[in-house]
């Protein structure tokens, strides 16, 4: 099986990097410049119409979204352990659970947090697109710090969710959000840090980022509406 993942530094393809990473199969990564606006080139729209990343190329058709993602890589590499898979179809279902919450609640939120800007075009309301992003944040912050109150991964043993939410984290901290009070989600990045496949994908993230600065190919985005008061 050849595997190609299509990603961007500082993006949510960090998430499958990761989890290729714990997989340990062969797998290539082509670099998409989005400071360039090559996710909007044709070329790359053929790959994915939606002028995103991550896409994952599998003996070169074209995977998007980190769900569907997730769910062909549990399945073609049971061993690896992603999820928590079970024998039923309910179980399978509920592994996805906190998956799709990352993808669909959380990340939207964190986005706003990291490029308010990008959903309105008044000054006034950006910053009042952060402040209602932080508000929102808050409480899932808080949700994920007691799950992490008494074991170390959010699911019992390390999955995905745990790739994501390390993710999220980081986003959250370039946005300007105050996670200082998240102790047990901070201890959680600590220990994802200081996982090997994590640190391999950091590594390639590292890599890319140096070679896009070089370039000057390197986003440069705002500050955030914190940093400003």
């Amino acid at each position: 099986m050849q595997l190609n993942l299509y990603f961007s530094p500082g993006t949510c393809s960090l998430v499958p990097l990761i989890a290729l990473e714990e997989i340990g199969a062969p797998f290539e990564t082509s670099l998409v410049k989005f400071a360039i606006g090559e996710h909007k080139s044709a070329d790359y729209l053929q790959v994915n119409p939606k002028g995103k990343v991550p896409t994952l190329l599998v003996d070169g058709r074209p995977l998007t979204e980190n769900i569907a993602i997730a769910s062909f890589l549990v399945r073609s590499f049971p061993e690896a352990q992603l999820l928590p898979i079970g024998s039923s179809a309910w179980s399978e279902a509920e592994s996805f659970v906190d998956l799709a919450w990352c993808a669909s609640t959380v990340h939207p939120i964190v986005t706003r947090i990291v490029l308010p800007q990008l959903f309105c075009d008044l000054p006034a309301g950006i910053e009042r697109v952060w402040n209602l992003a932080v508000e929102a944040m808050r409480a899932n912050f808080e949700l994920i710090d007691r799950r992490l109150e008494s074991q170390a991964w959010v699911l019992g043993d390390w999955s995905l969710v745990d790739a994501y939410l390390f993710w999220i984290w980081g986003q959250a901290a370039v946005g300007g959000f105050d996670g200082s009070g998240y102790h047990h989600y901070a201890n959680h990045a600590e220990r994802m840090g200081a996982r090997p496949s994590v640190q391999r994908a950091l590594q390639r993230e590292a890599q890319a980022h140096a070679w896009l600065e070089e370039r000057g190919f390197g986003m440069k985005l705002p500050p955030p509406p914190a940093a400003s008061r």
